[in-house]
């Protein structure tokens, strides 16, 4: 099973990033900065975490308030290095861990914390300044260790509630834990410490607060989680309010810790916090681990036994994400009109490998289905080249049109999402199957 070998607290601001890429190491400026982070990166080579799952807040980089979840996790395979205005930093991207992001998703989700989830999404200085100071990477070998995101929508009120932080932390802990494979997993609590960057107010720090937060942290978070946004707005900054999300890891511990290494230091704008904390908890019976599996599970167990079925799982999002991609993509007026004209030109702008070409090519959509996309990808497709809904449903039953359309209710009903600038509809010819 998966172990939670410890917590890593470590503020994210672009200064540290700053640092780091201007090797100001030997300035006296920024040198406690490399301080404070030295024996957290020995912990980090000490211990060799195979996953660090990192709590951040995006900066309204890649998340953006068309759509603003309270809790986003990261599900892809690799992350890149954001661009926040002027070139993104020097940075290889970094490996995600699928397989371990979906099974914390279902389980998080059985727990009652209706999650969002994400792809393909640059990781702006939320996860890449700490990242950088945690350990070494380069452009030819990466990083040595797995990285699962978990953003928190701290930028636009309402946001979650510091309690609702340490509880989702507590499911985090039954999530993990109850992961099959043998994985060392380290969570990374990121943001704060006090610090204001807006209005009259902007520049405001309060070091009293920052360390007694520290100290509540470690011996008695229930305080913490037991205050307002005002009141953490008031003692640390309305932007400091995102020291909540520290709690997501302090939850995730033991009710007691061992507190390895703690430093601050405020150079200009935000109190820069880093600290070790050492998970004491001991390994959860089986019988718990069992019976939390099957609650995990129990929402789809015995979907398996309806033949012809494909749930859209996480799992065959990852799998198809890039194939669902392309032919969202179809909703784009440009890109249907270069489709249409040149359906091997669009294969190969969007890197399809050969076997998804092919299917789509075909249009094949049972095989389509099976391989992970989702069907209202398939209706789009339809619409764009001609076929109606109909015969794709017939085609996936393996039937002619007219054998399906006996099943209906209304024989003669041909319909599609095709609007306004769809092409002629050949609904005379027969399905393929």
């Amino acid at each position: 099973m998966a172990t939670i070998i410890g917590g890593i607290a470590a503020s994210h601001t672009p200064t540290i990033g700053f640092a780091y890429d201007r090797d100001k190491r030997g300035d006296p400026v920024w040198a406690p900065i490399f301080e404070a982070f030295d024996p957290v990166r020995r912990w980090v080579d000490e211990r060799q975490p195979d996953v660090l799952l990192f709590i951040y807040n995006d900066h309204v980089t890649s998340f953006f308030f068309d759509h603003y979840s309270a809790f986003t996790l990261g599900v892809g395979p690799h992350w890149a290095v954001a661009d926040e205005g002027a070139g993104a930093r020097d940075l290889p991207g970094v490996q995600g861990h699928p397989e371990f992001a979906a099974h914390l998703g279902r389980s998080l989700m059985a727990d009652e914390f209706d999650m969002s989830f994400f792809q393909d999404r640059a990781l702006d200085h939320g996860c890449f300044s700490p990242l950088s100071m945690l350990c070494a990477s380069d452009a030819a070998t990466g990083w040595p260790v797995r990285l699962v995101p978990l953003q928190v929508g701290v930028l636009q009120f309402p946001i979650p509630t510091a309690r609702r932080c340490y509880r989702l932390g507590q499911a985090l802990r039954r999530a993990i834990e109850s992961y099959p494979e043998p994985l060392k997993v380290g969570i990374v609590a990121t943001g704060g410490l006090s610090h204001q960057v807006h209005g009259e107010r902007a520049g405001f720090n309060n070091t009293a607060w920052d360390q007694q937060f520290l100290d509540l942290f470690e011996n008695d978070p229930e305080r913490l989680a037991n205050m307002t946004h005002a009141e953490f707005a008031e003692l640390g900054g309305v932007e400091g309010a995102e020291v909540i999300m520290w709690l997501v890891m302090r939850g995730a511990l033991s009710s007691q810790v061992r507190c390895l290494h703690r430093s601050y230091y405020l150079p200009s704008m935000t109190g820069i916090a880093t600290a070790v904390y050492e998970n004491l908890a001991g390994e959860p019976p089986a019988a718990e681990l069992a019976r939390h599996a099957a609650h995990v599970n129990v929402q789809l167990a015995g979907a398996e036994r309806l033949a012809g079925s494909y749930p859209f799982t996480l799992e065959r999002s990852v799998k198809a994400y890039r194939l669902n991609q392309f032919l969202y993509g179809l909703i784009d007026p440009a890109r249907r009109a270069a489709f249409l004209a040149d359906e091997e030109a669009a294969y190969e702008r969007a890197s399809l490998p050969e076997e998804e070409r092919a299917m789509v090519r075909a249009r094949d959509w049972r095989a389509l289905i099976r391989y992970g996309v989702i069907f209202f990808m398939l209706e789009k497709l339809g619409a764009v080249v001609g076929v109606s809904n109909l015969h794709i449903y017939a085609a996936m039953r393996g039937e002619t049109l007219e054998a399906f359309q006996r099943t209906r209710n209304a024989p003669g009903a041909l319909y599609s999402v095709a609007g306004k600038d769809a092409r002629p509809l050949a609904w005379d010819v027969p399905a393929s199957t």
